[in-house]
């Protein structure tokens, strides 16, 4: 009998039996995507978050401050889809459903891998 594989979650926590909060399932898959999707990559404007893989993240930043219309939503999506193409290769990109509702824009992203699924949102502004 094969366990679920379980990895430290982000943002790191603390729990009351390890140094650090670990979890497996629902849990580590959205922590996995929360962490590519609100990193700051290297951007033709940024030299990236992290100084040892400049180049991890999906540079969403990029899209705040911007008209929020059409445009907006379908470059959210295609940063979402390449982002997590490139850094998240075991996981399958269900829908990326972009909500804009004045100056707020919120994304909800639906992914799966292996037989979990999950929605996580990452707000925009």
């Amino acid at each position: 009998m094969s366990r679920a594989p379980q990895n430290l979650l982000v943002p790191f926590r603390r729990d009351r039996k390890r140094d650090f909060a670990a979890g497996t399932g629902a849990e580590l898959l959205a922590s996995k995507v929360r962490q590519v999707l609100l990193t700051e990559g290297a951007t033709p404007h940024s030299t990236g978050e992290l100084p040892w893989r400049t180049s991890f993240g999906a540079g969403l930043s990029r899209l705040r401050h911007q008209h929020n219309d059409t445009v907006l939503a379908e470059l959210a999506r295609v940063y979402v889809r390449d982002a997590l193409v490139r850094w998240l290769h075991s996981i399958h990109l269900v829908q990326v459903d972009v909500e804009q509702e004045a100056s707020k824009v919120t994304l909800r992203v639906r992914i799966s891998e292996r037989d979990t699924t999950v929605t996580v949102g990452i707000p925009l502004a």
